[in-house]
């Protein structure tokens, strides 16, 4: 029922002619919030909210006075004492802007909350009362907001400096100060392409709304943003003008300046989002708990620390390939992204973003800039100082000196203005830089040959194929960790490579997940392969182990049958569960823990439990009466006596691999435990991780499998004997099926349903076998990323740009065309 308070604030909110989102914008706190007190479902508002209430509203004295005393009245308490200076954040405060805390600390931001924003420790994480996303107080409502905000001010701290080390790293790697980062200008971008000023600065009506200043240079990239009142900003430049690179610029200067309460810059490849299929807010989870495993752990509230750090604003998006997204997608992506009012950072090429405007609308409250092109006066300063000091003559001379002066003296003539129109765009120069500058004996004069580039494309596919080799050039005591010493040949790299960019251009996807690997290939073709892996490995592993029980012939025999069926039912299995659905099999996120009190982890248990017991059920059937019908046709009883001893026997398999595989099934669950919070990840070390989470899965599974099996065959003879008729057993054969069933069962589950499984099916068997990568996978995508043809972003793999994956797939699909065999390379077309 609504109360004084509720009616009192919605007369106040009409006479200001506002709406509840207008009141709450201009407030500082959620939609909710005001929503729900003025419907009374919210009860007890602080102070504090209704003081930025009547600051928003333009209150007199005497109606804030009332405000107040029906604020009290209503909540049935004394107005407690506050500092008077205490201040909101203003429409056009910096995104730094915070408020004082009232106590040791102030509460999360909200998404609600401009950049930066933060309040008093009693306050909700939408403006409401602590505790309870509702508004409603009471014990039971949750964790202390003093002690969510400690917690997860702790997190995002541990998760800044990680953040901050990794792309480091990356601009380590991509050599990108050496000798200094190439200039990146912007100017204004398009005001089609820009939300009204007065939106971005957050101005009441009737505010001033000029333009903002946006210029700056690189260095300045964090401080330009910081002068955004919205927090919101797009950038938009042409393939290869720097977009990558200011983004990382940005994410470092950010956290170097960044204030305990602010929220953490992260970058994500948003060309890996669907908006129809996963809300914004859930895709920022996933992906930072992809990246950094430890934000699954569940934090005060109950909900993962991934999704608490989104949900309370301390993550700032740094979306970068916003062109990437999947054609069809962008408008989706930018109505979804207009739905919320997080503040972020988007980079885009102008065709794509300007396509998604044209259809819905701009980014709210966004500013927009555009990249401009490098000047001769930068290539003039950067190209000379890239190479070694001439020997013998002039040191201030340098080889790019005749390629410049003929851009300056003769900028309109074929070979200056091809390569002018080439050399616009730092990923062009940083190309040409490789392979001319870091080449020896490479003269960058050559570029200027009209006869052999009658065009800037042509130029372009130069660079691009030419970078390759150069990178995969042999250089002096360089030896890839698990490869040759003499590295891998620049042809047979050009060509896995370019698998790899047509894989990803299958998968519409800029990331190179390993766990993915399979994920190109038709849904039949991965069954088939999965069922065919499965097959062979317990197969080969009955009959090695049952020879040390039973004769080689009958134990041949037994091998092939139960890895056809293993094959078959896991096979139809992984169809169903996995392939029919077309998903992938993402890592885990957790750990096993061998020892100590096993987590409590009572959801999901009971579903594990029946799963687990049904498969048990049908494999053990199954087996059990090829193995009677086996056994009977060897003993030559005949064909009724060998079906009536598959029956008994499939009866009597299938009760004792229920009973086994529900309660494993089960333990496994929980024997998992969170992964350390501060366990950010590359490529290579989640997939160790995963690897190290799948061996102690196996020795849980194996184990506990076996002995359940082989200790419930002992069990259940008597009474299976008195219900079917006399059976024949004995220690030796309750010793044999369990050791069997164990590792067999074992090595089902891990190659069919984990990703480290799928890993090794496809990227270490299937692909290396067909030719379409190297057998030591690992190793080859380390050596790419060394040689800067690959980054690393979080847990995945990306090709360096996607000018050179576009480049990479089209040669690839090239190479398929029709021709006599020549190597393992020219094995069989992708499927």
């Amino acid at each position: 029922m609504a109360s004084e308070f509720s009616t009192l604030l919605r007369r106040l909110r009409h006479n200001a002619g506002m709406t509840q989102e207008t009141l709450a914008e201009r407030a500082g706190v959620g939609v909710r919030t005001v929503r729900g007190l003025e419907t009374g479902e919210r009860a007890d508002p602080r102070v504090t909210t209704v003081r930025l209430l009547a600051d928003a509203l333009g209150l007199k004295p005497a109606e804030r006075e009332d405000l107040l005393a029906a604020a009290v009245h209503r909540g049935g308490h004394t107005v407690r004492q506050e500092d008077p200076a205490e201040h909101a954040v203003r429409p056009d405060d910096p995104p730094g802007h915070t408020i004082r805390p009232d106590g040791p600390a102030g509460r999360a931001p909200t998404p609600d909350d401009p950049p930066g924003h933060a309040t008093r420790p009693g306050d909700a994480a939408d403006g409401g009362d602590a505790g309870d996303p509702a508004g409603r107080a009471g014990p039971a409502s949750g964790p202390p907001a003093s002690v969510l905000h400690d917690t997860l001010a702790g997190v995002a701290e541990q998760l800044a400096h990680a953040v901050a080390a990794r792309w480091q790293r990356e601009e380590e790697q991509r050599q990108v100060h050496d000798p200094y980062p190439l200039p990146v200008h912007w100017r204004p971008a398009p005001e089609e392409l820009t939300d009204h000023w007065a939106n971005i600065r957050r101005l009441p009506a009737g505010g001033t709304h000029g333009p903002l200043d946006l210029s700056g240079r690189l260095d300045e990239i964090a401080g330009v943003y910081r002068r955004i009142p919205s927090g919101r900003l797009v950038v938009l430049g042409r393939p290869g003008s720097g977009k990558t690179i200011l983004t990382m610029r940005f994410v470092l200067d950010y956290l170097k300046s960044r204030a305990r309460a602010e929220p953490v810059p992260v970058i994500f490849s948003i060309g890996a989002w669907d908006p129809t299929a996963v809300t914004f807010r859930d895709w920022l989870t996933a992906q930072l708990t992809r990246d950094h495993p430890g934000l699954a752990a569940p934090g005060p509230g109950g909900q993962s620390l991934a999704a608490a750090l989104v949900e309370s604003g301390r993550i700032l998006p740094v979306l970068d390939g916003f062109d990437e997204i999947a054609d069809g997608l962008n408008r989706p992506a930018l109505e979804a992204l207009n739905a919320t009012t997080l503040p972020l950072l988007l980079t885009s090429r102008p065709s794509e973003y300007a396509a998604a405007v044209a259809e819905t609308d701009v980014l709210t409250s966004a500013a927009a800039v555009d990249l401009t092109d490098l000047t001769l006066g930068d290539l003039a300063d950067y190209l000379p100082r890239t190479t070694r000091k001439a020997r013998g003559g002039d040191p201030a001379t340098s080889a790019w000196d005749p390629v410049l002066s003929e851009l300056r003296e003769r900028p309109h003539g074929p070979g200056g203005a091809h390569l002018a129109a080439v050399l616009t765009t730092p990923l062009m120069v940083t190309l040409a830089r490789a392979v001319y500058s870091d080449t020896p004996g490479r003269d960058p004069a050559s570029l200027l040959d009209t006869r052999r580039f009658e065009g800037p494309e042509e130029l372009e596919n130069h660079l691009l194929d030419n970078f390759i080799t150069t990178a995969y050039r042999l250089r002096p005591g360089h030896h890839p960790a698990g490869g040759s010493r003499r590295g891998f040949e620049p042809e047979r790299a050009r060509y896995w490579l370019g698998y790899l960019a047509h894989h990803l251009a299958r998968l519409d996807t800029p990331n190179l997940e390993w766990w993915r690997f399979g994920s190109g290939l038709r849904r039949s073709t991965r069954t088939l392969v999965i069922a065919w892996v499965i097959c062979l490995t317990i197969g080969f592993v009955d009959c090695a182990v049952g020879v040390l029980f039973s004769p080689l012939g009958f134990q041949l025999a037994d091998g092939l049958m139960v890895g056809f069926l293993s094959g078959l039912t896991l096979g139809v299995a992984y169809w169903f569960m996995v392939a029919a659905k077309d998903v992938t099999v993402p890592p885990a996120n957790v750990g096993m823990k061998m020892f100590g009190r096993a987590r409590k982890a009572a959801r999901g248990t009971a579903g594990r439990f029946l799963i687990g017991s049904l498969f048990g059920l049908v494999f053990g059937c199954g087996y059990g009466f090829m193995q009677g019908v086996l056994v009977g046709f060897l003993r030559r009883v005949g064909l009724p006596a060998a079906l009536q001893i598959g029956l008994d026997n499939s009866t009597l398999y299938g009760v004792v691999f229920a009973l086994g595989a529900g309660p494993t099934l089960v333990l496994l669950v929980l024997l998992e435990t969170p992964l350390d919070i501060r366990s950010a990840v590359n490529p290579v070390s989640l997939l160790r991780t995963n690897r190290r989470t799948v061996l102690a899965q196996f020795i849980v599974w194996a184990t506990v499998f076996g002995v359940l099996v082989g200790v419930a065959s002992g069990l259940a003879i008597r009474p299976m004997s008195a219900l079917l008729g006399p059976l024949v057993w004995d220690v030796t054969a309750s010793t044999k099926l369990g050791v069997i069933s164990g590792l067999g069962g074992a090595l089902g589950y891990v190659l069919g349903l984990t990703a480290w499984g799928q890993w090794m099916v496809f990227a270490r068997i299937w692909l290396p076998l067909t030719g379409r990568l190297p057998w030591a996978v690992v190793a080859f995508l380390e050596d790419a990323y060394r040689r800067g043809v690959l980054r690393q972003a979080g847990a995945v793999y990306q090709f360096r740009h996607a000018r050179l994956q576009d480049h990479l797939a089209r040669t690839y699909r090239e190479s398929l065309a029709p021709r006599e065999p020549t190597g393992p390379r020219d094995a069989a077309p992708v499927r």
